[in-house]
Formats: structure tokens, C-alpha cells, sequence
């Protein structure tokens, strides 16, 4: 039921233009009598996701109004273009992109009412109950059709596939035994998945517009950060039952909404970077935490961020700075602003050891290039030209390159492999010409590696890290990124976190 309806729709669709003077007030009455019954009133989602302006940023109008008008293959969204006037479907397409007349809102009662445990954990398996390597599972997200794949990372066969809610989004996390992984989706739903009995074990509506999760060292409670509305969700891990909220005010008192949450492992916290007010946020997950958040001023809205490998200092975008600001998380203190041109992904940005010394790389969004930083001088040492902005880097301790795609260049079906101590570019890859090439997430021992093909008809394609022969392909959905348990629970080297 999860996967119809208008939201569901992939970048790079046919456009189409929507009427200025478009009747909104009947589009609100066709709203209501073809829509609402899965969207939910005020269009807050329901069996069918949210369709409010923060859930549909990213998709352009003429998609939306192509999936009004024809369906959606292989789901239950139907076509109304033998219901509705070429008017009318312009006019609902504008009435789904403007906010509704009423603010929506999801309070503590929400977020309970929504929760739900599927299977109690004490009556499972504490071992896995597959022949697979627990740390060399891939969990991959299939953006296509929304659903989610466990992946054999030693044999390469999918050991399960299950329908996840619209759009998960910012990468799935873990339990710090890597058994239980945690889903989180644009419309603000949290999945809780046990990897040893490949179950889906509880689910809960945490906000209206989530941007991502964080699973705390001690592995006892998840963190989920919101744009819909401004807050904090503070989760049992073992069943996601609601804790608390805690609304994103400054200071000041002005409200904020949420652009990253991450765990900061070494030092037993969550880290809270706030989009709308000059301030980062450390939340003690200690003994007993009252989940008060330390107040750290900033110089600028911070938009994304990364960690250095200790974890002492805070690597964020800054406009302000006009590329990067480090702020110093034990003092509170900003170290130094980092320049660097256009817009840099940090939290796609991975690091390594080069003669010695730590550097950290970064992709571009809105650049044909990677910067390479000195943690040790916070100075920008190269920047690689590349043939295109891209959105993802990564690596392996183990490996001799560095891999990034050029994901918002015309030709996106090529992927550079960076050598990591010359720091140029070594190969450049087209794995499937014109197909998109991106996402590269390494096995748990870094021998191969996968990357995906970002198309309906896309696949997962397995590579040889050392003689870049391909060795497999699995057919998938859009693959949009792929997570090794191993990897990502002990913050290794090459791998975002």
C-alpha cells in the first residue's frame, strides 16, 4: 500500500508547465474526493505519503502532474487523465506544491498513536538465522520502487527484499552489534529491521518531514531529526517507542528546523547541526541522559557536516565562511573557516592517511571538482578537477583509490577513482554508458566493492577493488546507495558516517 500514489516519481521525468490562474479551490474539492483517502486530511499522509511542499521540493511540477495524469506502473496511484480536465490536473499538480490552509502538525499524541510493534524480539534468535557474514551484509535502499534489499557481501545474492516507506532517506543505521538496522523516510516514518532473522520488527511516524537518524555508541536510543515540524525525537532503540520531543529553539527562542543528526561515538553524544539558527547541538547519551542539549554558537547556519576521525572537531558548510567552518566540539570554539568554492557535500566526504597525515576529501554539488583538506592545518592542499559536480566519495582502508561520480554532469555515467596519495585522478570508469554511475560502498575487508546504476533498470554492480574487473551484476530498481554493516559500525576509514 506504502509504494503508490502522486509522490512517487523519479528525477528526469518529462516537464510539463502549470497554469498560474489554476482554480485551487475546486483543486482542493478534487483533492478531497480522489486523494484524501490515501494522503490523508491536510494531505499529511496516510496509507499513501505526504504530499506538502516539503515532502515534493525535489520533484519538478510537470513530474507531478505526469503521475496525476497516467498513474504509477506496478502500484496502486491510478491515472485521472479520463477523470480530470488538462486544467483541472494543472490545478491539483499547483494546489499539492503550496502549503495547506491549515499548518500541519504531529505532536507526542501523533507519534504514539502511529507506533507499532510487528514481532516481539525476545521470542527470535539471538544468532543469525542465514549462512551470511552478519559484518558483510549490504543493506540497500531500491529508491525505484521503495523497497529495501539485504545483500550476501561475500556471495553477492540477495537474502531478502521488503517495501519500505516513500523515500528513505539519509542512510540507514545500525545497532552497534550490527543486528538491528533503522529506516528513515522523508515522511518522517522509522523502520526497525532485525538483519539476523531478515524481519521487520516495529515502525513509528517520528515527524511529517524527517531529515535523518542516529543510533547512539551504547545502542540504546535513536535520535531522529525534523524539518515537519522543528523538532527532535528522542526513540527507544529496542522497539522505537517515543522517549520525548524536544522542539529545535535557539537560544533566542527562535524555532529551527533540523539539517543533520549524527553519532558522535568517542564521545558518547549526539551532534545536532540546526538550519535556522546559529547554533550546534552535543546531547549526552550517557547514564541516564536528560537529553539537554549544550548550546554551541556558531558563525552561520550550518546545512552539512563532517567529523574528524577523533571526533573532537566539526567540519561544516558555511555560507558565510564561503566553503567550510571547523568548530572545535570540546571548547565550543570555531577554529578556522576553510575555503572552498561552490558547494562541497561534506557528509559525502570521506578521509585517509596520505604520507603519514590525515587529509579529507570532499565532493562538489555545484563544482567539477574534489578538495582535498590537512586535518592537521585545516589547509586545502588539492582540489582535483573532475567531469562534473558530484554527490558521493568513498574508500577503504584497503584500497588504493579513492571513488567518486560525477552525479549532476550531463554525462553521469562515468566514475573517477582517485589515486589516494598522488591525489589524481588514476581511471575513470563507465560502467553502463548512459546510465548514471554513483555510490560506491566497499565490502567489510575492502577485496570488492559495489556501485550502483541509478535507473529503474539499474543494478549493483560488484567490482574487484585491486584489478577493477567486474565481477557480478545484480539487477535492482534504483539502487540509491548501499551500506556495509562492518563497516559502518566501526566508523572505518573511507566510509561515510
Amino acid at each position: 500500500m506504502r509504494r503508490c500514489w502522486v509522490a512517487m516519481l523519479w528525477i528526469g521525468a518529462s516537464h510539463g508547465a502549470v497554469t498560474a490562474g489554476a482554480d485551487l479551490e475546486q483543486a482542493e474539492r478534487n483533492y478531497q474526493q480522489l486523494c484524501q483517502q490515501c494522503h490523508g486530511v491536510n494531505r499529511i499522509g496516510g496509507a499513501g505519503p505526504a504530499l506538502l511542499p516539503q515532502s515534493l521540493g525535489r520533484i519538478k511540477p510537470g513530474e507531478i502532474r505526469q503521475v496525476i495524469e497516467n498513474g504509477r506502473p506496478a502500484s496502486q496511484m491510478a491515472a485521472f487523465g479520463a477523470l480530470l480536465e488538462p486544467a483541472q490536473i494543472d490545478a491539483l499538480a499547483l494546489y499539492l506544491q503550496r502549503p495547506p490552509s491549515v499548518a500541519p502538525n504531529w505532536n507526542e499524541a501523533d507519534i504514539r498513536q502511529s507506533h507499532r510493534v510487528l514481532v516481539d524480539v525476545a521470542t527470535l534468535p539471538n544468532q543469525p538465522q542465514h549462512r551470511a557474514d552478519p559484518l558483510n551484509l549490504f543493506v540497500v535502499v531500491e529508491a525505484g520502487d521503495h523497497h529495501v534489499a539485504v545483500v550476501d557481501g561475500d556471495r553477492f545474492e540477495v537474502l531478502a527484499r521488503f517495501a519500505s516507506h516513500f523515500a528513505v532517506h539519509g542512510g540507514p543505521k545500525f545497532s552497534p552489534d550490527g543486528r538491528f538496522v533503522y529506516l528513515a523516510s522523508r515522511d518522517g516514518w522509522i523502520s526497525l529491521y532485525d538483519l539476523h532473522n531478515l524481519k521487520l520488527i516495529a515502525e513509528v511516524r517520528a515527524g511529517l518531514n524527517t531529515r535523518n537518524l542516529a543510533v547512539s555508541k551504547d545502542g540504546r536510543w535513536v535520535l531522529v531529526g525534523n524539518s515537519l515540524p522543528g523538532n527532535l525525537a528522542v526513540l527507544d532503540a529496542r522497539d522505537l517507542s517515543l522517549v520525548k520531543t524536544i522542539a529545535t529553539l535557539g537560544s533566542d527562542g527562535q524555532a529551527s528546523r533540523v539539517s543533520a543528526v549524527y553519532t558522535a561515538a568517542p564521545r558518547n553524544s549526539f551532534i545536532v547541526a540546526l538550519k535556522d539558527v546559529n547554533e550546534v547541538w552535543e546531547l549526552s547519551t550517557g547514564p541516564n541522559p536528560d537529553f539537554v542539549p549544550r548550546r554551541i554558537e556558531v558563525q552561520d547556519h550550518l546545512d552539512d557536516f563532517s567529523f574528524s576521525p577523533d571526533y573532537r572537531q566539526l567540519l561544516a558548510t558555511s555560507r558565510k565562511a564561503q566553503g567550510g567552518q571547523v568548530i572545535d566540539l570540546d571548547s565550543g570554539q570555531v577554529v578556522t573557516d576553510i575555503s572552498l568554492p561552490g558547494m562541497p557535500h561534506l557528509g559525502s566526504g570521506t578521509y585517509w592517511q596520505r604520507d603519514g597525515r590525515w587529509v579529507f576529501a570532499t565532493p562538489n554539488i555545484s563544482k567539477g571538482l574534489v578538495s582535498v583538506i590537512d586535518i592537521g592545518t585545516w589547509q586545502v592542499i588539492r582540489q582535483i578537477p573532475t567531469l562534473g559536480p558530484g554527490f558521493f566519495l568513498r574508500s577503504h582502508a584497503n584500497s588504493r583509490y579513492a571513488w567518486t561520480d560525477v552525479f549532476f554532469a550531463p554525462g553521469n555515467d562515468a566514475i573517477h577513482l582517485i589515486d589516494k596519495q598522488t591525489l589524481e585522478i588514476a581511471h575513470t570508469l563507465r560502467p553502463m554508458p548512459g546510465k548514471t554511475a554513483a555510490h560506491v560502498e566497499f565490502t567489510h575487508d575492502g577485496r570488492y566493492l559495489l556501485l550502483s546504476i541509478w535507473d529503474t533498470d539499474g543494478a549493483l554492480i560488484v567490482y574487484d577493488s585491486n584489478t577493477l574487473k567486474e565481477v557480478k551484476r545484480l539487477p535492482m530498481n534504483k539502487p540509491s546507495g548501499k551500506y556495509n554493516v562492518g563497516n559502518k559500525i566501526e566508523f572505518a576509514e573511507g566510509t561515510s558516517h
